[in-house]
């Protein structure tokens, strides 16, 4: 089996449903199905071979599907691009990768005119011209290279690479997890079961394809399942309520910044959003104050389901149910069921319930390892254990709680401060929007606490007084030495909070 055979199954079996809305038009699975293997057998035929890595540049659209679907049928290695990137940082994925092939949306064109003088592996450039002049292949006459739909397709197993997903790089440069088609059928088996997913929804995607989540996730769920994935290039919040209650989508799955934009929109109350009957979260925690706030924003839901994951784990390893959202405060739920995951300390021994270290997991969902990092690869998967650099605790009823990053935690007089659990405490004040905590230099302790604020909207608020209300919540040793105001969080495409900028 290979991620391929979902858009040919399902073109089997429901060939004149909807399987792509997008900006493009409406596309059914019979048409998907045929464009992405003439797409496939045209790359074979412009000189991509088994193996060969292309490079995916586009905003969320027909285009993205079409291209990794194509690559996926012809035995190559999707290697998507994160759009928000500049050209120096687009580069380096390109080059480490060894990309061979880059499809690009024609609004990068000015990027990639550079791009392509550095990366010397790069042979074909294409890109949905439209009538316009550039230095790639128009899209459409490639595709119309690979008439003949009946010629064969190379044979594509689980073991074979289907992708290289570079990670988001907040500590260092980005680096590529592969993984294989049998990884990310597992992280599907594995998302069906934990989200409860049924044949024949209608999700809108507002998350970047080039993101794991929005794409092993959010996206091949709808295809293998025959359902609609309604594609938005951008996150508008009009743009968004407005398609909800156009397209009648069933599912919703944002990070909880995206919510909370919704949430504070203040002409949302004019959509019907009733046919939503399921939202999913992930990418950061989700409050309860917020959980709460969905279950009346969307009158059809039940919960929310909160998705904890990463990159290298294709990329699920636990979800909270809807059933437990609310009973299980700031969980991200039990382990899925093809994996395995536990809590362990420094020497990756196993640790009782109610105590914190790394939540590490194994299972077929888990990557083949880094592109060309041996050293890297060794030190994630030491053990047999991908080690997720989350510190974590589980209950006895086998919910995990995140912590925090295991990089990120502060050390003050000999004592370990987790900042997520700073974090959790501020977020209940009534005045604060949103908040990141960090360690810095300190003189005497080595490391001292100071909290970063966003104020709600037309709310006031002393250092003096919220550094008293972490008093009451907190041990004196973990509450903020100093608290600074900002008007926002950085957080990078996913998300997660740059704390690195905060600190200076």
């Amino acid at each position: 089996m290979n991620v391929g055979y979902f858009l040919i199954n399902s073109a089997r079996k429901f060939p004149e449903r909807t399987a792509i809305v997008s900006g493009e038009g409406r596309f059914t699975f019979k048409e998907l199905d045929l464009r992405t293997d003439r797409l496939a057998l045209a790359m074979n035929r412009a000189g991509l071979e088994r193996g060969d890595r292309v490079g995916i540049l586009f905003f969320n659209s027909v285009y993205f599907v079409e291209t990794y679907f194509a690559a996926l049928k012809a035995g190559l290695v999707a290697t998507p691009v994160n759009f928000r990137l500049a050209r120096r940082e687009m580069a380096f994925i390109l080059e480490n990768s060894r990309a061979k092939a880059l499809f690009y949306d024609p609004e990068f064109e000015k990027e990639i005119a550079g791009v392509s003088e550095t990366v010397k592996t790069l042979e074909l450039l294409v890109s949905p011209r439209r009538e316009r002049a550039g230095i790639g292949v128009d899209y459409e006459d490639l595709l119309s290279t690979g008439s003949d739909p009946l010629s064969p397709l190379p044979l594509v197993g689980e073991e074979d690479r289907c992708q290289i997903m570079y990670t988001s790089g907040t500590t260092g440069r980005p680096k590529g997890a592969v993984l294989t088609h049998g990884n990310v059928t597992w992280n599907l088996f594995n998302t069906l079961s934990g989200r409860e997913d049924r044949p024949g929804e209608r999700a809108i995607i507002v998350g970047p394809l080039f993101h794991a989540a929005a794409l092993n996730n959010h996206l091949t769920i709808q295809i293998a399942l025959g359902g609609t994935a309604i594609l938005l290039r951008r996150f508008e919040p009009a743009s968004l309520l407005e398609t909800i209650e156009r397209e009648r989508a069933t599912v919703m799955s944002g990070a909880p910044a995206l919510y909370n934009m919704l949430l504070d929109y203040p002409d949302a109350h004019e959509y019907d959003l009733s046919s939503i009957i399921k939202c999913t979260a992930g990418s950061d925690r989700l409050p309860m104050e917020t959980k709460k706030r969905l279950l009346q924003f969307f009158p059809s839901i039940n919960g929310v389901y909160d998705v904890y994951g990463c990159t290298e784990a294709s990329p699920c390893i636990t979800i909270l149910s809807a059933g437990d959202s609310l009973r299980k405060d700031l969980s991200v739920g039990r382990a899925l069921p093809f994996l395995h995951a536990r809590i362990v300390d420094e020497k990756d021994i196993p640790l009782a319930p109610g105590e914190v270290g790394e939540l590490v997991c194994s299972g077929p969902n888990v990557m083949a390892g880094y592109h060309e990092d041996p050293e890297g690869t060794r030190e994630a998967l030491r053990g047999g254990w991908l080690h997720t650099g989350d510190m974590a605790r589980m209950d006895e009823d086998g919910f995990f709680y995140i912590v925090d990053r295991k990089k990120e935690m502060i050390i003050s007089g000999g004592e370990n401060i987790y900042p997520r659990e700073v974090e959790d405490v501020l977020l209940t004040h009534p005045a604060v929007a949103d908040t990141a905590v960090a360690g810095v230099p300190d003189p005497v302790w080595g490391e001292s606490v100071r909290a970063f604020v966003v104020l709600k909207e037309g709310m006031d608020l002393e250092e003096g007084e919220l550094i008293q209300f972490c008093r009451r919540h907190l041990a004196g040793y973990k509450r903020p030495r100093k608290v600074i105001f900002v008007p926002a969080i950085p957080k990078n495409p996913l998300g997660k909070v740059l704390k690195h900028l905060l600190k200076g």
